[in-house]
Order: C-alpha cells, then structure tokens, then sequence
C-alpha cells in the first residue's frame, strides 16, 4: 500500500495586516498546487482525499481535474483548529503561537485560548484515520510492533492535507507516540509531497517513509514553509 501527503500550498494568512481565518492560498499557492497536479496527475490513485478547508481545497483541484475525479472530502483531515482570530491584527495570532513555545512541554496539550486543544486535535485525527483506513481493510495487528493488516496491499491513497494532520498520520502510521506539536515534528514545506509504503513481513505489514516533504516539482523561489 502507498500513501502520498500532500500538504496544500502557500495560504493567505494576512491581509492588510488582518488575519484571516480559513485562507484562500495566494497567487504563489495557486502556482504551488498546478505544480503538484504537474507531477502527480499522471500516477494511478484509487482515492484521493482532501480536507475541507479552503487552501486544501484549492490545493487539491487541479489535481482532481488532472485525473478526472470529484473532490471527495474527509473531515477528520481538518487542521488543528484556532481561535476566531477573523478581522484581527496578525501580531495577535503571531505573539499567542511565541508564548505557547515557551511553555512546559506538557502544558502546551492545553493549547490555546479559545482554540482546539492539541490532545483534542490528535485524537479527532487518529480516531478518524483509524475508521477510514479500517473500512478499507488496514488496520492495526495485535503486536508490541507497528504492525499492520493490509488486505489490498497495491491500493494507492493520495491525501491532500495540512502539516498538522499529515503529521499526526505520519506517527500514527510510523507507530510514533504523539506530542502536542505534531506540524513542528515533520517538517513539510506547501505543496510538498510525502510517500509511505507498507513492507510485507511474515506477520503482517509495517510502513516506511520512503521520501518526507519532496518539494522538487516547485522552482527554487517557490519554496514556502
């Protein structure tokens, strides 16, 4: 089995000098997600999932009209969730992620005010990847290891995500213990592409990441974080 994230492409996070909730990506983003359809249109999916949000959205498109597919969205693929910042200088959003960096490791679960909480965040994540990959026969063995059970071991899922989501399925799949800043732990640049693929063992099957955050489809300038 092979999965390939995708992170979406650059998003307009401020405008005149406002946040902006759910963003459009920028004209750089737009760019960023032919680019992505550029090199992946040509390859074999049996699904291609996307988030609901906007910039996934909008990532995800010319790649669905590359391969001819309907925009197929999952919810629990949403990113972390973030307080209303809507309409409010940036330096607010900016400083509220500066001050959650410098608290205790475990406090930073909590989260922020008025935000979704990390721990809430990576169980929506987990618990609805595990009855999306179980309704397609993967799902965990019973084994001290990360072991799997792969009933279609060619299937290919293309995922169209975020940095947060794509990582908390990295470890989920790696069988990696989750930490309360999941989109710092694997660092994905916009528009990236990230490839795991299951190895058979005599027990089941165990996933490799193959290649994380390969941005060599994007020119030099374009390469965003």
């Amino acid at each position: 089995m092979e999965l390939v994230l995708i992170r979406h492409g650059e998003p307009e996070w401020v405008r005149d000098g406002l946040n902006v909730v759910d963003p459009p990506l920028t004209e750089r983003g737009l760019m960023q997600a032919e680019r992505v359809a550029e090199v992946l249109g040509g390859e074999h999916f049996d699904e291609v999932i996307v988030s609901p949000l906007l910039r996934a959205r909008q990532t995800a498109a010319p790649l669905l009209a590359a391969q001819g597919r309907p925009e197929t969205i999952e919810p629990f693929l949403e990113e972390i969730r973030e307080p209303n910042w809507h309409g409010t200088p940036s330096e607010l959003a900016r400083t509220a992620y500066e001050q959650d960096r410098l608290r205790a490791a475990d406090e930073r679960w909590n989260g922020l005010t008025g935000g979704e909480a990390p721990r809430d965040f990576v169980e929506r994540v987990r618990t609805g990847a595990e009855v999306y990959w179980a309704s397609r026969g993967v799902y965990r063995a019973k084994h001290m290891l990360p072991m799997w059970h792969v009933e279609r071991p060619a299937h290919r899922v293309a995922v169209v995500a975020h940095a947060g989501t794509n990582g908390v399925l990295l470890c989920q799949l790696l069988g990696l213990d989750p930490v309360p800043w999941e989109w710092d732990r694997f660092v994905t640049h916009h528009a990236s592409i990230t490839r795991l693929s299951t190895m058979s063992m005599s027990d089941g099957h165990t996933f490799s990441l193959n290649r994380l955050s390969d941005v060599e489809h994007l020119p030099r300038d374009a390469r965003t974080l």
